[in-house]
């Protein structure tokens, strides 16, 4: 049986993933498994996720809230097969890549591809 995850901002359901923060002011985005086409594992910079806590500058990527990023190194970003791209950072950010690929078939985690896009 897959496991779950759950912080602050996001849990991995048997349904799918939730991202608490996702829109304004406070909702939720679910997105399930079956929409998730990838996850990237990316290494934040200040330019690169760590200086934004929420939104983005780049209209290709959606970073939920998340008031502790400048503290985390992490990220992922989920192509659900649609334009925005959401940009997650969890507090955990293994076992999140774990349970996401667990559930959708997507294959071993790898080691982060480099820096992300500008947010």
């Amino acid at each position: 049986m897959p496991r779950t995850y759950r912080d602050r901002w996001i849990a991995c359901t048997p349904e799918g993933l939730r991202i608490r923060g996702y829109y304004f002011p406070w909702g939720t985005k679910h997105i399930p498994y079956a929409r998730i086409r990838s996850v990237r594992r990316i290494t934040m910079s200040v330019l690169t996720g760590r200086g934004r806590i929420w939104g983005t500058a780049n209209p290709l990527y959606w970073a939920h809230l998340d008031p502790r990023r400048p503290g985390k190194s992490i990220g992922l970003v989920l192509d659900v097969g649609r334009g925005v791209r959401p940009f997650i950072t969890p507090d955990d950010p293994d076992a999140v890549e774990s349970v996401i690929r667990e559930h959708t078939g997507l294959g071993a985690a790898r080691e982060a591809d480099g820096h992300g896009p500008i947010l």
